[in-house]
């Protein structure tokens, strides 16, 4: 893979973990309300715009690392977010990280890292 490439990858891997994080942020700071009004109140909130902002910017990386990778490989490497956004959900909002999800979580890890070093 070329130093663009990895560099792109990084960032589109950056901006939707940012992107999901700011979403959960909003949701769950907007859990006084329910129903409509939690909808109004998160539509308030800096985080959502953030959340929007973060998936524009991960839309470009991502349109621009699959010019330059097969698309199915594109998508195998892509699949290591699952693993970062889990992680991160795990640190900044204390969410469970059972033995399942651990091994899954590894088992994305090693099939991204085959797809990874197997050349492109």
């Amino acid at each position: 893979m070329s130093l663009l490439a990895f560099t792109i990858w990084m960032a589109n891997i950056s901006l939707d973990t940012a992107g999901q994080l700011s979403f959960k942020a909003a949701a769950v700071n907007s859990s006084a309300y329910s129903g409509l009004a939690h909808w109004r109140d998160m539509v308030r909130r800096l985080w959502i715009w953030m959340g929007v902002a973060f998936y524009i910017g991960e839309f470009v990386c991502w349109v621009s690392f699959l010019s330059l990778v097969p698309l199915s490989v594109g998508v195998m490497l892509a699949s290591i977010n699952i693993v970062v956004i889990m992680v991160a959900g795990r640190l900044l909002f204390g969410e469970r990280l059972t033995g399942w999800r651990v091994a899954g979580m590894l088992l994305i890890t090693a099939g991204v890292a085959i797809v990874g070093l197997g050349g492109l």
